[in-house]
């Protein structure tokens, strides 16, 4: 069976595509969790990406779980500690894979994103969408609760009141209105899409890359920590920084006036 994710190195910053377009890039029944948690390990021990563009191959991002899957475990076919289980070791395990990477994630949003799909992209630290991207927090619809991370991701990015309409109705919404929300932090033409990503990534690793992952920490951390705890915090980490190769060249560069180059 061929890779669920395909992997395509520029330079500091990695793709990963999506890619079972027949299916519209679904997230259960294949190997997609398995292959997303391997990769954020892999990343993580190593210090060559800097940061990483997922995006989905076709006319979809992902059009989340495998409804097939779903109907052969609905109505009591599979015992519910069974059910509990499979979510626990199988998709969960994709937000907090990304949510321990420290290296920033970029979701870019090519078509659909629906269910499981949108938590993906809510899991990622930054989204930008094509103009044809669509978005749906759908589980109600099925008779279903996010099981994937969305209900506590999605209202730290959208705020309370717009998660739980957008959840407890399921309704679908374009990419304009994930930006006027807030989901989005662009909206560009579909043939620009990975290009504009990839600049935004590499504009990215091309900071200090300790720097940068601290940073993305931080924010992380950030989330559900208080103002004293994140400011003891910042000083610890600017006191590791400061002492950094890297530090000094950033200072050296801005005073001759020239382009850094950073180590990591």
């Amino acid at each position: 069976m061929p890779d669920y994710l395909t992997q395509e190195q520029h330079g500091h910053v990695l793709v990963l595509t999506m890619n079972d377009p027949q299916r519209r890039n679904p997230l259960t029944g294949n190997s997609a969790v398995q292959e997303f948690v391997e990769v954020c390990a892999r990343v993580q021990a190593g210090g060559s990406v800097r940061a990483v563009v997922i995006t989905g191959a076709g006319s979809a991002f992902s059009a989340g779980g495998d409804i097939r899957g779903m109907q052969q475990q609905a109505g009591g076919a599979v015992p519910g500690l069974d059910v509990r289980r499979g979510y626990v070791e199988g998709i969960q395990r994709l937000p907090l894979a990304l949510a321990a990477l420290d290296v920033p994630v970029i979701a870019a949003v090519n078509g659909a994103a629906i269910g499981a799909g949108l938590d993906l992209a809510c899991a990622c630290d930054m989204r930008i969408a094509s103009g044809q991207a669509r978005f749906a927090a759908s589980f109600v619809k099925l008779g279903l609760v996010p099981g994937d991370g969305g209900a506590w991701l999605l209202q730290r990015i959208v705020g309370i009141s717009r998660a739980a309409e957008l959840i407890l109705s399921g309704d679908a919404f374009d990419a304009h209105q994930a930006l006027a929300w807030g989901l989005v932090s662009q909206v560009v033409p579909a043939a620009s899409l990975l290009s504009d990503a990839l600049a935004l990534a590499q504009r990215i690793a091309q900071n200090p890359p300790q720097a940068v992952r601290l940073s993305k920490r931080l924010l992380r951390d950030g989330m559900h920590g208080r103002l004293d705890e994140s400011l003891r915090a910042a000083a610890s980490l600017q006191a590791l920084l400061q002492q950094t190769p890297d530090h000094l060249e950033a200072i050296a560069a801005f005073l001759e006036k020239r382009t850094p180059v950073f180590q990591g």
